[in-house]
């Protein structure tokens, strides 16, 4: 690793100046910074942007293909809970997350998912007891605990929920989040056994109740979920105590931008330049104790040049001393992966998806664009043959979640909101348990985008008629092991191929992949039938 020296306008949040000066870089550290007043410079260094939460294989890219994306945009390390993997394939998924991420400069930090399953109301292909938590911890794989999702369990004290986060506690790593709506008594019982930071707040008094429990609060802005512009006000109120997030991104987005877009934003709408970097770069390092320098001598060379603070434009990141993206492009290279996965299940036939009538009315999953929560609607469903029918007019359509892990029939329901006129789609990226989910307009349509992702072992798929489009995903079901920005392509095709179908969400495969995550509200779809979030129990399709 060469020496090098950088001059520019440098940024010293943590003492709230800004000089001219020179940084000396030896063996990846900073060895000195050198003011030089008098000086004048064009470009301003400043430590590199941190994502404080998010689930990598949800890009659909493995670490390292996720580094070189991120890297763009000024984003020098993620904190990531690989809970989508691990309800795959258990522990070997977060060696596999760990192991690759080894490979790349970007600093990476994971925890230990808390909650695989996320509940007992599904299937899913592995389960990590406390043991397996606390050996993650002593093999030093992961630096805090995941988000924990059992909203219920904390708040009875439920013992196995209490022992993970015990066992974090012990050995003095932090605990996540995970708990949309609780506000009051309630958000104060969930922030007194000890969890400290929450991504799920919808509202500023939801946030505030939390920050009041003594939870930090992670300002989201995902490709599904967007809460920055009801959350932002957090930054000149509680800037000390909050950080930005993605949680998920799929990849034609992180293409586009990732941490810089919300500090640009930020600053655009006249927030204090030093509280925003506090909250993008300095909390979470902190927080985490991740191993990412903050612009100070002896500290690993982590941080970025910008032309000013209007554009913000990213022309290099450094990671350890390592220049990995310069003006836009990515110089870190592509790595070769092996793929482990695991899909059992058998192709369907078109009957498989068939509805029968058996009342009156029945239970609607209401979709919410921007939102990883639905809505309950009672509504008398379209017959036809005996048999519930797709009904284009009200936009009602059939969704169905496919068992991959063992081969069962399919459980089907009915959501709005989608709004396709025509064709389906379907993914294998189906939080938490990552089973299949489709959502159509015909039962041939869904029952051929399921089965052509069955026939690949996962993957994101369009049907129209006799024709499906797939993005395989080889690797868990969940990512792709090629170049980033060629998956990115590939997904925004088939992103549009979806909208061609009629469908006005703004991201319709990641709304698609919530679908069948129980622990948010406020009616979901799983293997095993629709699960109502208020009575945290399965119920009937059919109200009477």
């Amino acid at each position: 690793m060469s020496n090098l020296k950088i001059s520019g306008n440098i940024v010293d949040v943590t003492r709230q100046t800004i000089f001219p000066g020179t940084i000396s870089i030896e063996e990846g550290y900073i060895k000195a910074i050198a003011s030089e007043w008098g000086k004048h410079y064009e470009d301003y260094i400043l430590p590199g942007f941190v994502d404080a939460h998010v689930h990598i294989e949800s890009s659909l890219l493995v670490p390292t293909e996720f580094a070189r994306l991120a890297t763009v945009h000024g984003t020098v390390a993620a904190v990531t809970d690989p809970h989508e993997i691990a309800n795959v394939l258990g522990l070997s998924g977060v060696r596999f997350m760990v192991a690759n991420a080894e490979r790349t400069p970007f600093t990476i930090a994971f925890g230990a998912p808390a909650c695989v399953p996320a509940t007992p109301y599904e299937t899913a292909g592995a389960k990590l007891t406390p043991t397996d938590i606390r050996l993650l911890f002593e093999q030093q794989y992961v630096s805090y605990l995941g988000e924990m999702m059992n909203v219920p369990g904390v708040l009875t004290k439920e013992p196995e929920v209490m022992q993970k986060i015990q066992i974090a506690h012990e050995l003095g790593f932090p605990v996540d989040g995970h708990a949309p709506g609780l506000r009051g008594k309630e958000a104060e019982l969930y922030g007194s056994v000890g969890i400290s930071t929450e991504h799920e707040c919808l509202t500023l008094g939801e946030a505030k109740d939390k920050l009041q429990a003594g939870i930090k609060i992670l300002i989201r802005e995902g490709s599904a979920a967007k809460n920055f512009a009801d959350l932002h006000p957090l930054i000149e109120s509680n800037f000390e105590r909050c950080m930005f997030c993605s949680d998920d991104k799929h990849p034609n987005d992180l293409v586009k931008g990732h941490i810089n877009e919300l500090v640009r934003r930020s600053l655009a709408w006249g927030y204090d330049l030093m509280k925003v970097l506090q909250v993008a770069c300095i909390n979470p390092v902190k927080h985490y104790n991740l191993p990412v320098g903050l612009l100070h001598p002896q500290e690993p060379a982590d941080f970025i040049v910008v032309n000013n603070f209007e554009d913000l434009a990213v022309k290099r990141t450094y990671c350890h001393g390592v220049l990995v993206a310069e003006s836009g492009r990515s110089l870190l290279p592509s790595v070769k992966i092996e793929p482990l996965n695991r899909f059992i299940t058998l192709p369907k036939q078109v009957a498989d998806f068939n509805l029968p009538a058996s009342g009156f009315t029945v239970r609607v999953m209401e979709a919410l664009d921007g939102q990883l929560t639905t809505a309950e609607l009672h509504v008398t469903p379209l017959i036809k043959d005996g048999a519930i029918a797709c009904d284009l007019e009200r936009d009602i359509l059939k969704i169905a979640v496919v068992n991959r892990y063992q081969n069962t029939k399919p459980a089907i329901a009915l959501v709005k909101n989608f709004g396709l006129h025509r064709g389906a789609i379907a993914s294998s990226v189906a939080h938490d348990s990552h089973n299949i989910v489709a959502v159509g307009t015909t039962d041939a349509e869904i029952c051929a985008a399921v089965n052509q992702i069955i026939l690949d072992k996962g993957g994101i798929a369009v049907a129209e008629g006799d024709s499906v489009e797939i993005l395989s995903l080889p690797i868990a079901g969940l990512m792709c092991a090629e170049d980033g920005y060629l998956v990115a392509k590939k997904y925004a095709d088939l992103d549009a191929r979806a909208k061609q179908l009629g469908s006005t969400l703004t991201a319709p495969f990641m709304t698609l992949s919530f679908m069948a995550l129980l622990v948010i509200p406020e009616l979901k779809l799983s293997d095993r039938g629709l699960f109502s979030s208020e009575k945290f129990d399965l119920v009937s399709v059919w109200v009477d």
